[in-house]
């Protein structure tokens, strides 16, 4: 069932959502262990005795693991527990090499948040704990699980710290989610608590859908989605799922309580195992780590230390750079584009070239970035030879009319690739705008004399072929006449 074969706005239900988000801290090691916390390495070299569960080891606690998951709390508007614990989570998989997970059930590091979206609905959150990951199962013979002929357990994830987040079933669209999701990337992006990357599962996105009467406030029943890699595949899973739980109300039969597969190509949810009855992971107290006190004054410390996050930045690019919603907005998306902005604003010689320097980083130099297969994403410019001096110097160059916008394009190319100062490669390549007058006039009278049948074909009537002339005049030129001057020019000698 696709969300495309009902149109949900016409009917009589109301989706109700609520969302389990796992994000990945970026720590150097596990969250119980020494062994290095890496993405991409040859399966099970990132190991050893603790998160492999073997006799006689004990775990010891990550401290920036816990720092990291305070950070976000914070950010997501928790409450910071006093007193906290670790708990055993029992259950039997082969990628859990110690057949119990350790985790935080009653008594978790974060409680009682909030995010409020665009148009005002305020997100709960309920809790934000702390656990190890799992390994991951590997499975050969066929895409996927299914018609596999064997599977190979890589342990590398096996004790990667989490962040789980869990909120309250508050969202009512797919939009709302997914608005969430994008927000709290930002956030872990901003913080530095992790890269966020759905793609490569260090934040990975359960959603809990229910439907109910519109008016009513009792909870549907509500089946649990998983297997979504992107924000748009949980937006689309979302559509999906809403639509077939109202199609199997209108068609007389009931919803059941399980967990759901979402399939990127067919576009649906299927179903993966039942859940009617709550499984009974026998939770107790760790007995290898102590009930931890939270310094206050620690917290308080963090508090007052945590980066500038994604609201304030919005809020500072448009008072103090005077720049638009969407200008500021675009900046914001991207922390990396953001900094290398406010780096570059350091060296701008006036207000005015703070929206150039914006128009060139989200147009000329995103676009080059996504063509030279850089992360589109994150926009990384700390990898390109571009410095913020040498954006906000050429930028300069153009405001000054020292060298066209054309001139600029190809400059920017050499910047990021090679590097270097503006002022050199302008001077070095002969690339400063023609401005004089004298010149410009010169070129233009011998352009008309060369092309008379156009002139008078112009002076007939044909108004675009002022576009030829222009073309040939920076041909002449190489580029580097300058565009106001030489229309002003070109205009009079016509028309003269």
């Amino acid at each position: 069932m696709t969300s495309d074969t009902l149109d949900l706005t016409q009917t009589a239900f109301e989706p109700v959502m609520g969302l389990e988000v796992h994000v990945q801290l970026a720590t150097q090691s596990k969250l119980f262990s020494e062994a290095p916390n890496h993405f991409g390495d040859a399966p099970n070299t990132n190991i050893s005795p603790v998160c492999l569960g073997l006799p006689g080891t004990l775990p010891v606690l990550n401290g920036k693991a816990l720092e990291f998951g305070i950070r976000l709390g914070l950010a997501l508007n928790c409450q910071i527990a006093h007193l906290t614990k670790f708990d055993r989570k029992q259950y039997f998989y082969p990628d859990l090499p110690k057949a119990y997970q350790i985790s935080q059930y009653d008594e978790p590091i974060c409680q009682n948040g909030h995010m409020v979206l665009s148009n005002g609905r305020k997100i709960r959150i309920l809790r934000a704990h702390l656990e190890e990951d799992a390994g991951k199962l590997v499975h050969g013979g066929a895409e996927g699980l299914h018609g596999s002929s064997h599977s190979l357990a890589d342990y590398n994830r096996a004790g990667t710290p989490l962040l789980e987040i869990v909120t309250e079933p508050d969202f009512r669209t797919s939009e709302e989610a997914r608005e969430y999701l994008t927000r709290l990337r930002m956030l872990v992006r901003y913080l530095g608590v992790s890269d966020g990357n759905m793609e490569e599962g260090s934040m990975r996105c359960d959603a809990n859908v229910s439907v109910r009467p519109v008016g009513s406030d009792k909870l549907g029943t509500k089946a649990e989605v998983k297997n979504m890699n992107s924000f748009r595949s949980v937006q689309r899973a979302i559509d999906s799922e809403v639509a077939r739980q109202i199609e199997v109300i209108q068609s007389g039969g009931r919803v059941i309580q399980e967990s759901r597969l979402w399939h990127e190509a067919t576009g649906t949810t299927a179903s993966m195992r039942s859940k009617e009855e709550a499984h009974d992971y026998r939770y107790f107290p760790e007995p290898d780590l102590p009930l931890m006190a939270i310094d206050p004054a620690w917290v308080e410390a963090l508090r007052k230390t945590q980066p500038e996050l994604p609201e304030a930045r919005l809020e500072r690019l448009k008072s103090q750079f005077m720049l638009s919603d969407y200008d500021a907005s675009v900046l914001v998306e991207s922390k990396d584009l953001g900094d290398f902005f406010l780096s570059t604003a350091d060296y701008v010689q006036a207000p005015a070239q703070f929206k150039a320097v914006a128009n060139w980083l989200q147009g000329d130099i995103s676009g080059w970035l996504k063509h030279a297969d850089l992360n589109p994403d994150r926009l990384e410019l700390m990898q390109t030879k571009l410095t913020p001096q040498a954006l906000a110097e050429m930028v300069a160059l153009v405001e000054a009319g020292t060298i066209s916008n054309a001139i600029a394009k190809k400059i920017i190319v050499t910047l990021l690739t090679e590097g270097g100062s503006p002022k050199v490669i302008v001077d070095s390549q002969g690339l400063a705008q023609v401005s004089d007058e004298g010149a410009l006039k010169t070129t233009i009278a011998d352009i008309l004399a060369a092309n008379a049948s156009q002139v008078a074909a112009y002076r007939a009537g044909k108004d675009k072929l002022f576009g030829f002339f222009v073309g040939q005049a920076m041909k002449a030129t190489q580029g580097r006449a300058n565009p106001e001057v030489l229309n002003a020019l070109l205009k009079a000698a016509l028309d003269g």
